[in-house]
């Protein structure tokens, strides 16, 4: 596995923050309150104006504390102007080997979607440092179960794609490495006293492997 510190930070608590569409300005504030709920690595999609201004925001407040980085990466160049804004790790919803292959070249993380096993040997064989499961309402957990049943021993996956805490034990329990977390947790207009709300009740069933709500 490249880039052991980074890593260390998905090991501490692997839910990736997924904050499509988030503003700028509200980059450190929105940072500060998932940080403090135990969030280690924060994505922001870069199909969404404002994107590699918010990793830059959010790399130079919490770069220290958790692993920022790029979703929705569609080409080698999109991964050198992530880098070049303090990312340090590419989340892709497809497996282009060009672009995982521009992610380690650059000592990037790079987190590859994935829907097949072809897919997948493919980007493992490309260097992918873990497994995007996309998406994840598609393949329920007897799906993580099958895949991993003929991947390699100590494959990582991250189903993503409408994962809610009471839905994450069952997918644990087949096998998920961590999950992404998308709307559940975060929408650009959610105030910060929801958005908190939300990360602790990830956070918890993450933990417990229990039951929690979702602030609305």
């Amino acid at each position: 596995m490249s880039n052991a510190p980074d890593w260390a930070h998905i090991e501490a608590l692997p839910l990736v923050a997924i904050l499509r569409g988030l503003d700028p300005d509200r980059a450190e504030a929105i940072g500060d309150r998932l940080v403090e709920a135990g969030f280690r690595v924060l994505e922001v999609p870069l199909n969404r104006p404002g994107a590699i201004r918010a990793i830059n925001r959010l790399s130079q407040r919490h770069g220290g504390r958790a692993l920022v980085g790029a979703g929705t990466v569609r080409t080698p160049e999109q991964v050198a102007e992530v880098a070049g804004a303090g990312g340090r790790i590419i989340i892709m919803p497809h497996a282009d080997t060009a672009v995982i292959r521009a992610a380690k070249d650059l000592g990037l993380l790079c987190l590859p979607g994935v829907a097949t096993p072809s897919e997948a040997f493919a980007a493992l064989d490309a260097g992918a440092d873990a497994l995007k499961l996309f998406p994840a309402e598609a393949m329920p957990p007897p799906v993580v179960k099958a895949m991993l049943a003929v991947l390699p021993g100590g494959t990582r996956l991250f189903p993503v794609g409408g994962i809610a805490p009471e839905t994450m034990q069952p997918y644990r329990a087949a096998g998920a490495y961590g999950f992404g977390l998308g709307s559940a947790l975060f929408k650009p207009e959610i105030d910060d006293a929801a958005l908190s709300r939300n990360a602790e009740a990830f956070v918890a069933a993450w933990h417990a492997k229990g039951q929690a709500t979702v602030a609305v």
